[in-house]
């Protein structure tokens, strides 16, 4: 792009040759210099412009300068010194050569000439003088070292005719500003100079130089290499950066990778983190390693599309032996840095023939192997490798990759760390609840458990309890905190439950005894106020005879009931004080559910999300349970996603559905029992009557019996009115009998000549099992009889 400028562009002689040999600019200086108007020469050869004897070799590289001979318009020979910088092709135009040389009359300055006395030439910082039109008067030693070219050779340049790079062309704009405003100007640019190889950085102070009367009559520019300090700041950026992008998340290969992300290509053009099994190692890794040494690839990237130098890909292993960098830097427990040329460099080749095969191929030159270890322990090992960049590592980039590398250690071992918790907590979490839910004839059920994405396995949990009588218990807890404390007080809290349970508590008796429990165990953790152990808890029991549904609650959110042909709605029942809190009273609530009603028991982990407000997470747990779905696990899952659709959810959740179904009254009998131990047999009579209505003739002996001894019982030690019930489904009978006393029945052991105190031990020799419940009105015993011989 051409630029504008306030004074004579002419001074310079400038033309520009393609790279087929071909003038395509010539500008007014060329035709000072040479006589030859631009459209005599602009689209010829610009060699019929060299006279035979001074036509130099076709250059090389990006920039030549040499003496030529060039013919004049009027057919003289002259010997012009050329300044040439070739310009590689861009999208809109070829590859070419930009030729410049000064005219005549750009002699040495005379002694009374301002600039002359501008700057301290014999500095060893680089120094250089120009004029108003911002051509070089005068430079020190040190500038014609910098830019490579001896000052009088390129008098009378611009700067952007020296350099030739738009770095050059900046640096000249700063040098305009300065011209017009007086003010001086610090500006910093990063260029290769002169013949470097490497680009540096540099720091350019322009300043103006004033004659006595205090006209600006040209720009001075001291050069100062600052390559060193601007690493320096690029190492700390690259620090600072990797303590915010290293260890985002508590996942091991996700912290790996943002480990090789940093690091490419600040560091290399290919790196690979590779890290130790613990399992190899009994779990935990060792401080020390010896060859051989298996390795897990966890990471990689590469400033190459599509990775191509690795010979693993993520999660594949390979066993690295003595005389790998991975298997070398971890057994040395330091870093080892293997340049071109060495012997550690020569051994890395050659212990693997394709790394080898492709380090050659992709030019890699210089590796660096880090050892990734935290708290004593190493955990595996990063290897740094450079082929598009030309130079190796230095001391102060072992320094910056050893720190980078410590940061992402820790990190790591974080991650390791909790993974592991987070296994053992969700082993134990999963030993603790039910495997699969008992089959009833009261009810359906499927129940979806999810630990939480980022703090781990929390206390949530859920059962589904047989009871007496064909009914059901329903429960849903959640345990405050996260970990394996969390679940191990679950755990305790679940086994409580099942045992209030098994003795027939009402939801409001138990939840009062859960509460205790809660209370002790805050006080067993060392901490003198109570709630340091919390709890919330949801208890209900269905009975299919009655088809009423008793439920409670200790903080937990309410239950989400769907009738039969009607619309989803939230339960409202007494909220109740949380676990843990102490001395403060539950209540119940009792209600009618239908045959096919869905009852649906959750943790605040379902609906609770930061994304939404309100109740918009129970609205949508209505919505999700209103929708038609063949089975109870495609509304389980279909409650999930819309509730948590990316699976990403902050805190465990529990959920537990429930299909409710009744037992039709033809497979309940009721007898009201006089007080009258002679009007026992009428009733056993009746009772195998039932028995052979029911076609369980097959049953009737056992039945009787126990009916016998039960009914008995009653009459002896319990009070009126007695009442029997028998129940029966596909698989059991069961037999009640209920009175007010409040006495509850025991076994105990008869003597040889005793003539009674044998009926419950008969009863349960005879029976599944046997037991009682308390009731509002007094007690029941109960028994359950298998209907098929194997069970029995």
């Amino acid at each position: 792009m051409s630029r504008v400028y306030p004074f004579d562009d002419a001074a310079t002689a400038r033309a520009v040759i393609d790279d087929d040999g071909t003038l395509t600019e010539w500008n007014e200086g060329a035709r000072r210099l040479l006589g030859h108007e631009a459209g005599d020469v602009v689209g010829r050869p610009a060699a019929r412009l060299l006279a035979g004897d001074f036509a130099p070799a076709l250059p090389t590289g990006s920039r030549w300068d040499g003496t030529v001979g060039l013919r004049h318009q009027d057919g003289r020979t002259l010997s012009v010194w050329l300044l040439a910088h070739h310009r590689p092709p861009g999208a809109d135009h070829n590859g070419d050569w930009l030729v410049i040389s000064p005219l005549p009359g750009g002699e040495p300055p005379a002694p009374d000439d301002p600039l002359a006395e501008a700057g301290l030439l014999q500095s060893p910082c680089a120094l250089a003088v120009y004029d108003d039109q911002l051509r070089l008067r005068r430079m020190n030693d040190a500038m014609a070292e910098v830019i490579g070219l001896p000052a009088e050779r390129v008098r009378g340049l611009r700067v952007a005719e020296i350099g030739g790079r738009p770095q050059s062309e900046e640096l000249e704009q700063g040098m305009l500003r300065v011209l017009t405003s007086g003010r001086p100007l610090d500006m910093e640019t990063v260029v290769r100079t002169g013949r470097e190889d490497l680009a540096h950085a540099w720091l350019a102070r322009l300043a103006p130089v004033t004659d006595d009367g205090g006209r600006v009559r040209g720009v001075t520019m001291a050069a100062v290499d600052i390559t060193d300090n601007l690493r320096a700041r690029q190492r700390l950026q690259l620090l600072n950066e990797a303590s915010v992008r290293i260890g985002t998340t508590l996942d091991v290969s996700r912290t790996a990778q943002e480990l090789a992300d940093m690091c490419v290509p600040a560091l290399g053009d290919f790196v690979t983190v590779d890290l130790l099994d613990p399992d190899d190692h009994g779990g935990e890794p060792p401080a020390r390693l010896k060859a051989p040494v298996t390795l897990r690839r966890a990471a990689q990237r590469s400033v190459l599309e599509g990775m191509p130098e690795a010979v693993l890909e993520p999660g594949q292993t390979e066993r690295y032996p003595a005389g790998s960098p991975q298997a070398d830097s971890l057994t040395a427990g330091h870093t080892i840095i293997a340049a071109s040329g060495g012997a550690v460099r020569q051994r890395w080749l050659t212990w693997n023939a394709e790394r080898g095969e492709r380090a050659r191929t992709f030019g890699t030159h210089t590796s660096m192997a880090v050892p990734v270890q935290a708290r004593g322990r190493t955990l595996g090992v990063a290897v740094f490798t450079r082929h598009r960049r030309p130079d190796g590592f230095s001391a102060d980039d072992r320094l910056l990759a050893e720190e980078i590398t410590n940061r992402a250690a820790l990190c790591i071992d974080n991650a390791r760390r909790y993974t592991r918790e987070r296994e053992t907590a969700l082993a134990l979490q999963r030993s603790l609840l039910p495997r699969t839910l008992p089959r009833t004839a009261a009810l359906q059920a499927a129940s979806r458990y999810l630990p939480a994405a980022r703090a781990g396995v929390g206390g949530d949990w859920f059962d589904v309890i047989p009871l007496s009588g064909m009914r059901v218990a329903m429960v849903v807890g959640d345990v405050v905190g996260h970990g394996v404390q969390a679940s191990a007080t679950m755990g305790r809290l679940r086994t409580a439950v099942r045992t209030l349970a098994d003795i027939d508590l009402a939801p409001d008796e138990l939840l009062t005894h859960l509460d205790d429990l809660v209370v002790r165990l805050s006080e067993e953790s060392g901490d003198d106020s109570t709630g340091e152990v919390g709890a919330t808890c949801l208890y209900a029991v269905y009975d299919p005879v009655s088809r009423h549904c008793t439920l409670a609650r200790a903080g937990h959110p309410p239950p989400a009931l769907l009738l039969p042909g009607g619309r989803p709605h939230q339960l409202d029942l007494p909220a109740g004080p949380p676990l843990g809190l102490g001395g403060l009273p539950f209540e119940s609530a009792e209600v009618d559910l239908p045959e096919g009603s869905v009852l649906a028991l959750y943790t605040d982990g379902l609906v609770k999300s930061r994304d939404r407000e309100g109740d918009a997470g129970q609205q949508l747990l209505l919505q999700a349970l209103g929708a038609h779905a063949e089975s109870l696990d495609e509304s389980c899952d279909r409650i999930l996603h819309a509730l948590l659709p990316s699976g990403d959810t902050p805190d465990d959740v529990a959920l537990l559905l429930a299909r409710t179904q009744g037992l039709p009254p033809s497979q309940v009998a009721t007898w009201d029992i006089p007080a009258d131990p002679a009007l026992v047999a009428p009733i056993r009579k009746q009772v195998l009557d039932q028995l052979a209505a029911w076609e369980l003739s097959e049953t009737a002996f056992t039945a009787e019996l126990v009916v016998s001894e039960l009914v008995t019982n009653a009459i002896r030690y319990g009070a009126p009115p007695i009442r029997l019930r028998l129940i029966h489904d596909a698989a059991i009978l069961i037999c009640e009998v209920s009175d007010t006393s409040h006495t509850a029945p025991h076994l105990r052991r008869a003597k040889t000549f005793d003539e009674g105190g044998r009926g419950l031990l008969l009863v349960a020799q005879l029976t599944q099992r046997w037991g009682s419940r308390h009731t509002g009105e007094g007690k029941t015993i109960w028994a359950e009889l298998p209907l098929f011989a194997e069970d029995r």
